[in-house]
Order: structure tokens, then C-alpha cells, then sequence
């Protein structure tokens, strides 16, 4: 078994870089390699993903169990010939004093070496305690290895090989020097999410070039070998062709934060995916319910409000008792005006209130929802009524002007939502949050949406 955790000493290191050409390099070499990426992300799972041609999925402490991780990465790590986890942030760095949910915690939880990126800029001797410092904070941290970044030339590199060889005993497995072009690159990379890139293979084809130049792939390959991981493998239910309903999604260039596993969930709770493109379809297909997940509607709110036949169809269907499910981007989507940089576009309408983007963040990290026992969807049962969901959100707009009284699916307990203390905006058979949920074990969404179309299918055949 073979696995590695790319990680760095603060965030800006350039870790995603270069985690992206890893897996561009060792797949271009013949590797199968599962990528994961540690928290909640979309866009670094989806360049990762689309490097690697596998998709990624994302391993979490704040939504997941440690067994749950632990079966989740050795389900996906299964057929593969290496395993590569992107970390967040820096090894040791969390949200608590013990860093229980740190780079490090998850390193330790799967037994997974640990690769270092080091921007090394304006560094010579002064690299050698900063990873000696590395090594002894944990010793049951096993740093396999070192990546240099942003190096000055050869005349830097050789002085920091030379540094690190005398006073560490971790090997040098690449060093990449500074690139003006990577450096675009990587603004792009936190910028757009691939799904928005037109020349993301571009882009990905010239990290993989620079890395495969200046990483030791056959030594970083040796040096990932570990042990396999002890998990159980999860039950699939495949439901009967009769449960099966349609369900559309949208996933074009202004929508497509999903999570991998959440798609699953829905797959195997009975929903047939269907694509839709809202910025070019003219009209919806023959559907029983419909997700829109999060994006970047504002980068195309011209091309959505252009697009009226589409938005109209999305109102009507609302309108006449459709099951839809959104989250952040699709909240924004199904507003009735979307302002950004001075300008106003039309949205869908379905939601009674105005959409505005703000410089500063409106909600952002680790959310915490309580049921309001007012759901649409299908009740969990008592004893989970009042259970806590974990959950996460980053928006920089805010949902305003909204007009008479509202129902809401959910009671924030930490973060934002819509208004700091409500999310889970409801209309007719509609429920849409700011917040991300995450199926998982604490909080399977998918399977209650699923049960919910299924639910109202005769009624809104009937009704359309």
C-alpha cells in the first residue's frame, strides 16, 4: 500500500501545485492514484480529481467519525497504486489546542507518511531547525520527505541540499524552482474551480511537465509505501428500477460544488443524475426533483439572466410544487436579483428576496444547524430531531429585502445562514441553504431528499 500526505509548514506554501502535478505525473507514468483532499473544499478536489483522472474525495474531522475516514480512504485507495491526501493549512495548525483536527491528526489517524512543501524563498541554513522543529513537535509523525518551492535557481538549491543533508536525516525529493507561470497558475487554481477553466488540462499539463522535471517520482513512490488500512467497506443498497426518480443537477461553469460521495448517496438512495446546463439549456427535461448546488453564479449572472427561457421554467416548476434542493450558489441562483460590481441582473424569483455581494465574507467556516421541525423533507425521528449537524459555508453575499414571513428547515447554532439564526430558506416542496451539508453518517441529506421526491412524484406530475 502506498500513500502520501502533502502538507506544508503555513498555508501559501504552494502545496495544491504541487499536489495537483504529483498526481498529474504519477498518473502520465502509468500510477493509478486516488486523490483526497483533508476538510471541506470544492475547488481543490475538482483540479485534483481532473489531474489524477480519479475523482476526489474529501476526508473531514469536523462532519466525519474516525472510522468513517478511516473506511472512506480505504474504500476509495482500493485498486489504486497510491493514495495522495492534500492537507489544509499547515501540518500542526487547527481549530484546537491538541490539534485533534490538524494535518498531523489525520496523518497519524491513517498511518500515511507525510511529504513537506517548504517555500524556501529567502532561506539557506535557517531551513534545518525548521524541519528538525517538524520532526521532534511529533514524533510519531513520520516526514518522509521534503518538496522545496520557489527556489532562486541552482546556486539556492544546491546551498539548501547541502544544508539539509549535514543537519536532517530527511531526503530532498524535489525542488521546484520560482516560475513567474506557476505563479499565475496558482492564483488561478484558488481563483477558479476547474469545472470554470476552459484551459484547465492546459494548465494542469504544465504543472505536470515542471513537476516531473523536478520531483524524484520513483523515490517519493518508494518513500509512500505504508501500511493498508484497516476499514470496513460500506453496504451499497441499489433500489429497485421503481424507486428510481429523475433527478436534474446543474452543473455547468456558474454550478458545480458537489461533493463526490454526496452524489453517490444520491445514486444509491435512487436518483437518476441528469445534467442540466442552466447558462445554455432552453428548457428542463422530464424531471421528479432538481439540485443546484453551489458556484459562482455572480461570474455569470449576465448569461443567467440572458438565458430567461430557462430561469422562467425553473420558476414555473418551483412554483408548481417541484422538489428542488439548493445550496449557496443555487440559493443566489433562485432570487429574484443578484447585484455585483454596480450591476443588477434578473434571477429566477422563486425566492422572495434580493441578492448582494459584499467585499468581506458574510459567512464563512464550520457551521452547526439544528432541525426547526418544520422540515419538507421526511422526519428522522425523535431521537434525532435535536441532534446537531455539522456542516459549512462561505459566502460572500447576503440575501436580503425578503418579503412577508418565512419558513425555515434549520436554527443556526454557529455561523451564519441566511440571517445568523435561520437557514434552509422553505416554498412549496423548496428548501435552500447557505450552508453546505455533507452526506455522511452524522447527517445523511441525501437519502431524505431522495425519499421526498419519490414522495411528491404523482403530485407534481399531477399539478404540472
Amino acid at each position: 500500500m502506498h500513500r502520501l500526505l502533502i502538507s506544508a509548514a503555513h498555508k501559501s506554501s504552494g502545496k495544491t501545485t504541487i499536489s495537483i502535478g504529483l498526481c498529474a505525473a504519477l498518473s502520465s507514468r502509468g500510477r493509478i492514484v486516488q486523490p483526497f483532499k483533508k476538510g471541506p473544499d470544492y475547488i481543490d478536489p475538482m483540479w485534483l480529481g481532473r489531474a489524477a483522472t480519479r475523482p476526489c474525495h474529501n476526508l473531514d474531522f469536523y462532519s466525519m467519525g474516525h472510522q468513517e475516514i478511516l473506511n472512506l480512504a480505504g474504500q476509495y485507495a482500493a485498486g489504486a497504486d497510491i493514495s495522495l491526501i492534500e492537507g489544509n493549512k499547515g501540518l500542526y495548525d487547527g481549530l484546537d489546542l491538541d490539534g485533534s483536527n490538524s494535518n498531523a491528526a489525520l496523518a497519524k489517524l491513517t498511518n500515511t507518511p507525510v511529504i513537506l512543501v517548504l517555500d524556501a524563498r529567502g532561506m539557506t541554513r535557517g531551513i534545518a531547525p525548521l524541519i528538525l522543529g517538524y520532526q521532534t513537535f511529533d514524533p510519531d509523525i513520520r516526514i518522509a520527505g521534503v518538496v522545496l518551492n520557489q527556489l532562486g535557481g541552482s546556486r539556492h538549491e544546491s546551498k539548501l541540499r547541502s544544508v539539509i543533508e549535514h543537519y536532517t536525516d530527511v531526503p530532498v525529493l524535489g525542488a521546484v524552482h520560482h516560475d513567474r507561470n506557476l505563479a499565475i497558475v496558482e492564483r488561478h487554481l484558488g481563483l477558479m474551480p476547474s469545472n470554470e477553466n476552459r484551459e484547465a488540462d492546459l494548465l494542469i499539463e504544465g504543472i505536470r511537465a515542471v513537476i516531473d522535471r523536478q520531483v524524484d517520482l520513483e523515490r517519493l513512490f518508494e518513500v509512500s509505501k505504508t501500511e493498508p488500512l484497516a476499514y470496513q467497506p460500506a453496504p451499497v443498497h441499489r433500489p429497485d428500477s421503481l424507486d428510481i426518480v429523475r433527478i436534474g443537477i446543474a452543473r455547468d461553469q456558474a454550478f458545480g460544488f458537489y461533493y463526490e460521495g454526496d452524489l453517490e448517496a444520491l445514486s444509491n438512495a435512487g436518483a437518476q443524475l441528469v445534467p442540466i446546463d442552466t447558462l445554455h439549456d432552453r428548457e428542463l427535461p422530464p424531471l421528479d426533483g432538481l439540485f443546484i448546488g453551489g458556484g459562482f453564479p455572480e461570474t455569470h449572472m449576465s448569461a443567467l439572466e440572458a438565458n430567461v427561457r430557462m430561469r422562467q421554467e425553473i420558476k414555473h416548476a418551483v412554483d408548481n410544487g417541484l422538489p428542488v434542493y439548493a445550496e449557496c450558489g443555487g440559493l443566489m441562483y433562485l432570487a429574484r436579483t443578484l447585484s455585483w460590481k454596480g450591476r443588477t441582473c434578473e434571477m429566477v424569483g422563486a425566492i422572495p428576496g434580493d441578492i448582494v455581494m459584499h467585499d468581506r465574507p458574510q459567512g464563512r467556516g464550520y457551521v452547526r444547524l439544528q432541525e426547526t421541525g418544520d422540515s419538507i423533507w421526511p422526519d428522522t425521528g425523535p431521537a434525532d430531531r435535536h441532534r446537531e449537524i455539522a456542516a459549512h459555508e462561505f459566502h460572500y453575499s447576503s440575501l436580503e429585502n425578503l418579503s412577508g414571513p418565512q419558513r425555515y428547515a434549520y436554527r443556526v447554532t454557529r455561523g451564519r445562514g441566511i440571517d445568523g439564526d435561520h437557514d434552509g430558506i422553505m416554498y412549496r416542496n423548496l428548501v435552500a441553504n447557505y450552508t453546505h451539508l455533507r452526506d455522511t453518517a452524522q447527517n445523511h441529506w441525501a437519502a431524505r431528499f431522495v425519499q421526498f421526491v419519490q414522495s411528491k412524484r404523482q403530485n407534481y406530475q399531477h399539478s404540472s
